[in-house]
């Protein structure tokens, strides 16, 4: 296990993400939370070492095992054992070269490596027992290690992409502190389904169930520990994809305790006249909850597919991170009566889905798309009405179906059709239209984490364009995000 401990650093979890790549059992911890572990990792984060402390416990540093320091980090290491950090004269942000010696965390690498820098401060002095190993134009300790002790310090970020052998030298490190690779997403159902019956006992859990891939999973692992003690709820909010009601009763036919509770007319009502986006995850959330407790019948567990993205987006994990988003299964009323259970709450997506096909749940269900909790709410820019919801529906069924017609369905991480809040001048036939644009996105990604546009054959975007604007009425453009 490495414990990987997060100063406020937006990529901790992308840290704790490559380590898992390469095998090794990691979570993300506060640094006030120390545990055994064989390694740790300090990430970075946006402080100085000198500004407001972030308190972390020294036990950190005189465990004796193996520690890796990155960014702020790679300061702390210098600064908490005798060395020097002091504001830089050339603050470094981005790609950067460096002179580096192919030994350590190194080997195997050449005498020059381009990496992905992040920092103002500087390493001046290293403490004693340590010695450089990397240097830049405008800093000499770039990478510091003191080899005995097996510590070592990157003023970089191996964990992303632009450091061109980040993961060769993660790996390295990994070898050196002879860290077991015993991570395995798919191996996991055992063990998590234990976890379920020791949190839950011999309680009842009721659980939202939308079709997605994160539900389907959570809400299949809980029934395998517990039974028909599991009562699953599909809310129809009317803010559901085009046949999304029917696909889930087909999901969960032959679960006893299944039912539909139909809450259209509440949750509009609801949102009548909210267009701010984080107003509508919790205006959203709070109404699921108000559902669940009415369609409860004495159970003491709400379970959910929330996943680790969703808690980083959250500024769950670590007081020192910048909230992104809030989910609406995570902004919960604090009145809410319902304890939770989260099986999946430490995974990624595409680990989700390897324990999904460990659970046996067919690839279709599992390569679906992913969709917010919150619904076509998000994808209605500006305030919700029963029609604007109907338009994007339209035009976001039309998108997927041809997606999947032109074979590019599997090759997009996500893809969705988005009703903007602003109409346009057009002219269809001889008639002068003013009518809605819907924006059309479609992302590539590999853990939800970080993406980018899809770029989609333009013969596509076409007969898309094409037939959203002829078959879904009241739209007269069609853009690409």
């Amino acid at each position: 296990m490495i414990i990987v401990y997060d100063f406020g650093s937006q990529l901790a979890h992308l840290i704790t993400r490559r380590l898992r790549e390469l095998g090794c059992s990691a979570e993300i911890r506060a640094p006030t939370e120390f545990a055994e572990a064989d390694a740790y990792v300090l990430s970075g984060g946006p402080q100085s070492v000198y500004d407001a402390k972030i308190p972390y416990d020294a036990r950190i540093f005189t465990s004796g095992k193996p520690l890796l320091g990155l960014c702020y980090g790679h300061q702390l290491i210098a600064h908490h054992l005798g060395g020097k950090v002091v504001p830089g004269g050339k603050r470094e942000y981005g790609a950067t070269e460096l002179a580096v010696k192919p030994e350590g965390i190194f080997t195997g690498l050449g005498p020059r490596e381009k990496v992905w820098m992040s920092h103002g401060d500087v390493v001046t002095e290293l403490p004693l027992g340590f010695r450089s190993l990397a240097q830049s134009s405008a800093h000499q300790n770039a990478a510091f290690c003191n080899p005995q002790k097996l510590v070592y310090g990157l003023q970089f970020h191996p964990e992303v992409e632009h450091t061109t052998h980040g993961m060769r030298m993660l790996r390295n490190f990994v070898d050196l502190a002879g860290v077991p690779r015993d991570w395995n997403p798919a191996s996991l159902a055992e063990k998590l389904i234990a976890e379920v019956c020791s949190l839950v006992g011999d309680a009842a859990v009721i659980m939202a169930v939308s079709g997605g891939v994160d539900s389907l999973v959570a809400s299949t692992l809980i029934h395998r520990a517990i039974g028909e003690r599991l009562h699953c709820v599909y809310v129809d909010t009317g803010l559901m994809r085009k046949g999304d009601t029917e696909h889930v009763r087909q999901l969960y036919k032959d679960m006893q305790g299944f039912e539909v509770v139909n809450a259209e007319e509440l949750f509009l009502s609801r949102l009548k006249g909210v267009a701010d986006p984080e107003e509508k995850r919790k205006v959203i959330g709070h109404t699921f909850i108000d559902v669940f407790e009415k369609a409860a019948k004495g159970e003491a567990y709400l379970g959910q597919g929330t996943i680790y993205p969703d808690r980083i987006e959250s500024a769950a994990p670590s007081k020192n991170a910048s909230k992104i988003k809030s989910h609406h299964n995570l902004t919960l009323p604090e009145r809410m009566k319902l304890k939770l259970v989260e099986p999946l709450r430490d995974l990624y997506k595409d680990e989700v889905r390897a324990l999904g096909r460990e659970l046996g749940i067919p690839d279709d269900a599992l390569e679906r798309h992913p969709f917010p909790g919150p619904g076509l709410a998000l994808r209605v820019l500006g305030a919700v009405s029963t029609e604007r919801v109907r338009i994007v529906r339209e035009a976001d069924a039309i998108f997927i179906e041809e997606l999947r017609k032109s074979g590019q369905y599997g090759k997009v991480w996500q893809a969705l059709a988005a009703l903007l809040p602003v109409k346009s001048v057009g002219v269809m036939g001889d008639s002068r239209t003013y009518h809605e644009i819907i924006a059309l996105r479609a992302v590539t990604s590999r853990d939800a984490m970080t993406a980018d546009w899809a770029r989609l054959p333009a013969e596509l975007l076409e007969t898309v364009s094409s037939r959203i604007v002829n078959e879904v009425k009241g739209v007269n453009r069609v853009l690409y995000d």
